[in-house]
């Protein structure tokens, strides 16, 4: 059994700063890419950002500059430090990995953790 569990989500002013992270626990062999994903209600699940085992990095457009991933391998753990928040990144936040383990390869989900910009 993987899980994998957030936190560091919470309410922040605009212009703030808040750090997610996300731990994956269970037997696992390799973990390949992991990111993270947000979604309003009612709307589709978007891509945030994204990093491979080797360290490589991609970002939506709207939190390039603003937001960033990294991962520490050895911890299977994944980091989303955002500043200069704004009231548009109000969503939940999903995180994601690719998970090599025994039964084979499959995605994964966290449960996701609320991030609320406001004043």
């Amino acid at each position: 059994q993987v899980q994998l569990v957030e936190s560091g989500g919470g309410l922040v002013q605009p212009g703030g700063s808040l750090r997610l992270s996300c731990a994956a626990s269970g037997t696992i062999f390799i973990i390949y890419a992991m990111a993270w994903y947000r979604q309003a209600p009612g709307k589709q699940r978007e891509l945030v950002a994204r990093i491979t085992r080797g360290g490589s990095t991609n970002y939506a457009d709207s939190v390039k500059g603003r937001f960033t991933i990294s991962r520490d391998n050895a911890k299977n753990t994944v980091y989303l430090q955002m500043n200069s928040l704004k009231p548009e990144d109000t969503d939940v936040y999903y995180c994601y990995a690719d998970i090599l383990r025994v039964g084979g390869r499959q995605d994964y989900w966290g449960q996701g953790t609320q991030v609320t910009v406001s004043s």
